[in-house]
């Protein structure tokens, strides 16, 4: 399905190693939700934008996602790659779309780094030291422990990120339902009237756009599909249990915290989850800001990790410098992690440090709903595509002739509601975010146009085969799962059939 044209390569040397069993895809993908942390990031700026109609908000721009999570499942299995939807895109689309997808998706994770470095700072600083009002230096410095802590997992390789993230998520599950419970046991003594009021339509579209922060990250399994033992058929499926567990998460805190907390004092609030904790536990601030800080350090390495992989699957092809596809002694893409860590820290020093950057920054960084809703919506066009060509010419399928029809029209609702969002940004952008926003996303997507055309002559296409992990990647992982790994399936090498 890719250009005549093009050269395809295969494996040579050093590669990522298939240690990812399904179940560390699940505890990746949910993690990568991070619901607390995305609750407190954004919760104050949705009240503030539409009250309690963030709630039907929230539903609406949750549909396009959830039928993702399918599409993502399916693609997965014709074509794992560690460079996910822009692969995919080069696969069915075509060359120019991809590396114009390459371009969005850079921008859609790497702006999503620094707002997650920032508030780790923040929470740790008034959890640590309540009273202490921080200079920008010591925030810096403090934004600097987290991004190095995050090395940790990220350097460590595919099981320390895994182990470390599972406890990192346990603190966070006992906390929802910790939150859950006092919520319900307060309830007849925190609640306060519900009042919707005239539906904001602006301030519903701009809360639709700033929810793709919050019910993303649980695709990190699709970049993490050559590092599964099963890359045809385990990753996708823990996409689709973090896109429920999201929506399940938010259903869950959202009306308790807005049913339990003055809208007045939710809105704009920078930290909402505190404000409703307050209520909850008065005097008693590490409630939240315990859990709050776990989530967001998870949310730091594990945003990192769906960068990075798509970094070194475009190093690997020579479309960006061919170091970032180079991979460490502990198989991971070492020196991707290094520039992405660096450049998000380095950009966080400038916006904490300097003033006059700091506005310019912030606009920038801001555009990440964007173009996040932007990587989801070409998604959807290179799915739709897909299902009605390209699935029915794959040779498994002429030998077993089927089709999605389902996946095929919602692909196409989805295409058309991110495309919606997308459009619709550009129009309450300006009085919701700023007013330079529109000329900051025009420009970034010029940029895309402009790296998609400089990177023409790159036509270079790694394809993945999708085989059971070796003998070698399962021993990597140690203990006795080789053994029953080969009773299971004795393929261990070669390219498995795939069933759609």
């Amino acid at each position: 399905m890719s250009d005549s044209s093009d050269t395809t390569t295969e494996s040579k040397g050093p590669h990522l190693r298939q240690v990812y069993h399904v179940r560390d895809l699940v505890t990746l993908s949910v993690s990568s939700v991070g619901p607390l942390f995305s609750v407190a990031a954004t919760g104050g700026v949705m009240a503030a934008q539409a009250g309690w109609w963030t709630l039907p908000a929230v539903g609406v721009i949750a549909v396009p996602f959830l039928v993702s999570g399918f599409v993502f499942r399916l693609l997965n299995r014709h074509f794992p790659h560690s460079g996910a939807s822009y692969h995919w895109s080069a696969r069915v689309v075509g060359k120019g779309s991809s590396r114009f997808q390459a371009w969005i998706l850079i921008l859609a994770y790497f702006a999503s780094i620094p707002p997650i470095i920032v508030p780790a700072s923040s929470y740790t600083l008034t959890l640590i030291a309540p009273h202490y009002s921080p200079t920008p230096i010591v925030e810096v410095m403090m934004g600097l422990f987290w991004v190095l802590f995050a090395l940790i997992p990220l350097l460590g390789g595919g099981l320390p990120t895994a182990r470390i993230t599972q406890v990192f998520l346990a603190l966070e599950m006992v906390s929802l339902v910790v939150l859950a419970i006092l919520g319900v046991a307060n309830f007849s003594r925190l609640s306060v009237p519900v009042h919707f009021g005239p539906i904001p339509i602006a301030g519903m579209l701009t809360v639709a756009v700033v929810a793709a922060t919050i019910l993303d990250g649980w695709e990190i399994d699709s970049y993490a599909s050559e590092e599964a033992q099963r890359p045809k058929d385990d990753p996708g499926k823990g996409g689709v249990i973090g896109a429920f567990l999201a929506l399940l998460f938010y259903a869950i805190l959202y009306p308790l915290m807005f049913s339990e907390t003055p809208m007045s004092k939710l809105a704009n609030a920078t930290n909402p989850l505190a404000v409703w904790g307050d209520r909850l536990l008065p005097n008693a601030p590490w409630l939240i800001l315990i859990p709050v800080l776990g989530s967001t350090a998870g949310g730091l390495w594990l945003t990192s990790y769906i960068l990075t992989r798509a970094l070194y699957a475009m190093g690997r092809e020579g479309l960006i410098p061919k170091s970032f596809g180079k991979v460490s002694k502990r198989s991971v893409p070492h020196f991707a992690i290094f520039v992405a860590m660096g450049a998000a820290f380095t950009i966080t020093a400038m916006q904490l440090l300097f003033a006059s950057l700091a506005s310019f920054f912030g606009l920038v960084l801001s555009a990440a709903g964007f173009f996040l809703v932007a990587e989801f919506l070409l998604d959807s066009i290179t799915a739709f595509v897909f299902l009605s060509k390209g699935h029915t010419k794959l040779p498994d399928v002429y030998i077993n002739p089927h089709r999605h029809r389902m996946l095929l029209v919602g692909s196409g609702v989805s295409t058309v509601m991110f495309g919606f969002f997308a459009v619709a940004f550009f129009v309450v952008g300006p009085s919701a975010i700023g007013g330079g926003i529109d000329y900051v996303l025009l420009t970034l997507i010029a940029l895309g146009v402009l790296f998609a055309y400089v990177t023409r002559n790159r036509k270079t296409t790694f394809i993945f085969h999708g085989s059971v992990a070796s003998d070698e990647d399962i021993k990597f992982r140690g203990g006795k799962r080789a053994k029953s790994l080969m009773q299971i399936d004795p393929v261990v090498q070669g390219q498995r059939p795939s069933t759609p």
